[in-house]
């Protein structure tokens, strides 16, 4: 999957500016692909260049005009291609695992540190995660969202980044059980 896919799914939902879009990412797509805003716009523009997705100008009082874009027939066309290719594996790359491989070799305070921050940053994922999940269910369980007939991507997703996030809180909190030094 390459960022152009995610983009192309995220503009599925309707059009967006590249604000906006990078608004979105850090709050849907953010729990299984990440993109720094100059490398969404960069893409937005390498996409428009491909005639995958247009652009409009969006004047606005007060505030710098604004491009707008949309899917193109070429980018649902690139997103059907998208869904219908198998999914590459996955591979964890993580800079946290190769220091804790290293902790008896390194500085295990500071990997220790490094631990803690993870879950840190792990609870808080997590809570936003949850705070978005129980909006999308709006009072139901989630039997009765599933079966509602609503879109249920965002929702799968969504239920993947919190298994993902409760994952890594479940094994900081192991690593930071043993006798490692603080």
């Amino acid at each position: 999957m390459a960022l152009q896919d995610a983009i192309l799914v995220a503009l599925a939902n309707g059009e967006s500016s590249g604000y906006d879009l990078a608004k979105s990412f850090d709050v849907t797509v953010a729990n299984y692909w990440t993109a720094t805003a100059q490398q969404l716009y960069r893409e937005l523009d390498k996409m428009a260049a491909d005639g995958l997705v247009s652009a409009r100008v969006v004047e606005q009082q007060r505030r710098p005009n604004k491009r707008v874009f949309a899917l193109t027939d070429a980018g649902r066309a690139a997103l059907r291609a998208a869904t219908a290719r198998p999914p590459k594996p996955t591979a964890i790359r993580d800079e946290l695992l190769v220091q804790v491989e290293a902790i008896d070799h390194g500085d295990a305070a500071a990997i220790r540190s490094a631990v803690l921050a993870k879950r840190d940053a792990s609870q808080a994922k997590l809570a936003r995660y949850e705070r978005r999940r129980a909006t999308m269910l709006g009072g139901r369980d989630e039997a009765a969202y599933l079966t509602a007939g609503q879109r249920i991507g965002p929702y799968l997703t969504l239920a993947r980044g919190i298994a993902f996030e409760e994952e890594n809180i479940r094994w900081c909190d192991w690593v930071l059980s043993l006798t490692i030094p603080s």
